[in-house]
């Protein structure tokens, strides 16, 4: 198991989460209370974190920071199984830790503004989860396939219309690391089922679209022909790490 990419995984995931808490806590406490302000800001917020992480550590691990997208990269063959589930772990490591972060740099009572919660039904709130990861799901694949140098924009900008969509609805989590975060420190589990399940069907799903539209016959393998003089009689070729 590649050291390196666990550890990129969990400092992405910590950048990721730590950004974003740290734009909701601002913005509640600007507006005192405002839940206008915090819409405004915080979809920025967690978009932008997640630029910075993707360009800090994408090029170690792929730049997942989310065990939903983590699970539908596995779907696709991108990564094996031990190295999702080390993935994964890192990634819920990353996240406690920023939420840790937010507790003793401001206060135990800022992270639980960054808790998600819906403020629609459950069942409507579980469902918002699902689409959404879905749509970020198929554009992660779809992007990082077919035009990957535009994909550390395409990305956080996906990201942040999710959140500017979903924050008055799901509360826009689409990542069950960046939720279980702040619900660990403070203690506070209420409705966090909605979002350790919601992105994972929605990541398999957001996989499917991905499939259907772009089959495997349909994607542009490149065979490079090189002599062994070239080469050198110890020279090797690293894999490429996991697309995001």
């Amino acid at each position: 198991m590649n050291v390196r990419a666990l550890l990129a995984e969990a400092l992405g995931t910590f950048i990721l989460v730590l950004i974003g808490s740290f734009s909701v806590v601002s913005a509640a406490g600007v507006g005192q209370g405002n839940q206008t302000l915090v819409i405004l800001v915080a979809p920025f917020g967690f978009g932008l974190g997640l630029l910075a992480a993707i360009s800090i550590f994408g090029h170690v691990s792929g730049g997942y920071f989310n065990p939903a997208v983590t699970l539908g990269a596995l779907f696709d063959g991108r990564i094996d199984i031990v190295g999702a589930i080390g993935y994964v772990i890192a990634e819920a490591i990353g996240a406690i830790a920023a939420s840790f972060a937010v507790m003793l740099l401001v206060a135990k009572e800022a992270v639980d503004l960054t808790r998600n919660g819906p403020a629609i039904g459950d069942e409507k709130a579980f469902a918002v989860e699902i689409i959404l990861t879905a749509i970020f799901m198929a554009t992660i694949l779809t992007v990082t396939k077919k035009q990957s140098t535009v994909a550390v924009f395409v990305i956080p900008l996906v990201l942040t219309a999710i959140h500017f969509a979903a924050i008055p609805l799901s509360g826009a989590s689409v990542n069950p690391a960046r939720s279980l975060g702040p619900a660990i420190v403070t203690g506070n589990y209420d409705k966090l089922w909605i979002y350790l399940t919601a992105p994972f069907l929605g990541a398999i799903i957001g996989w499917g679209l991905y499939r259907f539209f772009t089959p495997p016959d349909d994607e542009v393998s490149v065979e490079v022909d090189l002599d062994d003089d070239d080469l050198g009689d110890e020279a090797e070729i690293d894999e490429l790490p996991p697309s995001r």
